[in-house]
């Protein structure tokens, strides 16, 4: 819901304000919404958009030079009146004629009808082209009863291009006509908007269900279906507009992915990777993707897909440079790379550049043991983990540790199948930590795993000293990395323990693995012991006081490891 809001009745008078203040350098203020606040060549056509509020960036978004001449503002999800549409495009005129583009709604387009009247009776050469690109909205031998939702950045794009090239009226508006008519759009909902001040959503989707072809007024799609994955979303917004291709059209598009209001953008480049991948498989050339926020509805948890079928023309008008406070294309670009020119796109494999001696591999393969038994403990208290390090921090401890310990154990289970000693597949699977935890606790463990393994070599014998050795080389590295000490509650307070008790452990009794479960036994004694510390150190500190009574992740996740490693070290 909209939450920061004063006086809902004032609230889109307010938001207009507020973006004309932000956007000085784009927008001036006039009688009904913004025009351009820069120079604009005398004899271009003017283009103006509109409609109510609650769609940001569309409509004043995308006032600026490339793109359109005057945005009218109407209330939230309210069109605009005959008069500020009247007086809007007599401001955004500069002698070629006005063009009024608008979606396709029965109060948009009485509104901008009888505002073309009022601007004819004025003298000023109009036309008026109405965006029709939804494609659940109406079946296909009805396009012109559809609506027009995300698919107006698109045409409003090449329509304006077409005007800031020098077209005559007739011309742009042909040119919109003919982008209107390639383009294609379809959207789901998982959550309805609430308009500000309101209480309630205008409308509601089931628990785990989407609404599909939904409007961008606060419109119920046109039925539900069950929310699947992003693979499942991409799939049934391709399949929609491939049986609505063009007549014509060709294997060229823009793919537009628009977030509604409340989809993150992270949630949209997934997705996206499944769109792409499947307008491929359907035969389709994406010559440029779009993927971000172009025509929102308030809060609406949803997005939608627009496909533009190019032809030559369109291709070169929406690739034209254009800047606004919402949208821009660099007026100079530097020429794509040749096509020869590749780049890795995995992480270098692990090899091994040299077998380890019989000693060495004996001992990298109990180490693959050990990193199994990590991996199973981690994963088996994932969430548990994360619980702990959401107390102060941000909760992604136990599901960093999960990835991390599943790579580092894969890595090293295939370096000792290929004859790896000590050395490499430790620095393996600290490479691998590091790559799929992300994070400190990724740094650590990865510098540490690879530590011990510099230690270790990969041939030499590992005896009790060498084992003592590997294990300090560990701590030195955390410690070393991280600067945190004793105290600062973190793996520190459990690693610091762990190694002298190890250390202390094998010099009495010449067992390593008994040495190694005394070793643990302290650290699991030492992790519990946080909980009475403060934090010092990380993203814990900011909020130490709340953890005061939690114990460490880094150092609970720790000592679960190292007792699990130490399971069946002989």
């Amino acid at each position: 819901m909209t939450r920061l809001v004063n006086d809902p009745v004032e609230f889109s008078a307010e938001l207009v304000d507020g973006f004309i203040q932000a956007n000085t350098r784009y927008v001036r203020p006039v009688y009904g919404g913004v025009v351009r606040s820069t120079e604009t060549k005398p004899g271009k056509v003017a283009i103006v958009t509109g409609g109510g509020l609650g769609h940001y960036p569309g409509f004043m978004g995308w006032v600026g030079p490339g793109l359109v001449d005057g945005a009218v503002t109407g209330k939230v999800f309210a069109s605009p009146a005959a008069s500020q549409v009247h007086s809007v495009a007599k401001a955004a005129d500069h002698g070629g004629g006005i063009l009024l583009a608008y979606l396709n709604y029965a109060g948009d387009m009485l509104q901008f009808g009888m505002a073309g009247e009022l601007l004819k009776a004025d003298g000023f050469d109009v036309r008026s082209a109405a965006v029709t690109d939804d494609v659940a909205s109406a079946p296909v031998e009805e396009t012109d009863k559809r609506r027009g939702i995300a698919g107006g950045l698109a045409v409003l794009k090449v329509t304006s291009a077409a005007a800031e090239a020098g077209m005559t009226l007739d011309q742009v508006t042909a040119v919109c006509q003919r982008a209107n008519d390639r383009t294609r759009t379809c959207g789901i909902a998982f959550s309805g908007c609430t308009l500000p001040g309101a209480d309630e959503p205008l409308f509601e989707v089931t628990e785990g269900k989407m609404a599909v072809g939904l409007g961008v007024h606060g419109e119920p799609g046109i039925y539900e279906t069950d929310l699947g994955t992003a693979d499942d979303v991409a799939q049934l917004l391709v399949d929609t507009l491939m049986n609505e291709v063009p007549q014509g059209a060709g294997t060229r598009v823009v793919a537009m992915l628009n977030g509604l209001g409340s989809a993150k953008y992270e949630e949209l480049f997934v997705t996206f990777t499944s769109v792409t991948s499947k307008l491929r498989d359907a035969g389709l050339d994406v010559v440029d993707g779009q993927v971000g926020e172009f025509m929102t509805s308030l809060d609406m948890g949803g997005l939608s897909l627009t496909l533009m079928w190019l032809d030559d023309d369109l291709e070169t008008l929406w690739f034209a440079p254009c800047d606004s406070a919402a949208y821009s294309r660099p007026a100079l670009q530097d020429p794509p790379l040749d096509a020869s020119v590749t780049f890795n796109t995995e992480p270098e494999p692990l090899t091994v550049q040299q077998e380890g001696s019989a000693s060495s591999r004996a001992a990298a393969a109990l180490i693959a043991d050990a990193l199994e038994r990590v991996r199973d403990v981690l994963n088996a208290n994932e969430s548990m983990l994360g619980d702990l390090d959401a107390v102060a921090g941000d909760g992604d401890h136990g599901a960093g540790m999960a990835r991390g310990s599943t790579a580092a154990a894969q890595a090293a289970r295939e370096l000792v199948a290929e004859g790896a000693g000590t050395q490499t597949t430790l620095a393996g699977a600290g490479a691998r930590w590091t790559e799929h935890s992300g994070g400190a606790s990724g740094a650590l463990w990865g510098a540490a795993l690879t530590a011990a393994g510099n230690s270790l070599g990969d041939d030499r014998d590992v005896d009790n000293a060498a084992a003592v050795a590997a294990v300090q080389a560990f701590v030195d590295s955390v410690i070393n990395l991280g600067k945190a000490n004793v105290g600062d509650k973190t793996i520190v307070d459990a690693l610091v323990p762990f190694t002298e008790a190890f250390a202390t452990a094998v010099a009495s009794t010449g067992d390593v693995s008994q040495a190694w479960q005394t070793a643990a036994a302290a650290s699991e004694e030492a992790a519990a012991g946080t909980e009475a510390l403060v934090p010092r150190m990380g993203r814990a500190r900011v909020l130490g006081e709340r953890s005061v009574g939690s114990p460490d992740p880094g150092a609970v996740s720790f000592a679960m490891a190292a007792k699990a490693a130490g399971v069946a070290t002989d």
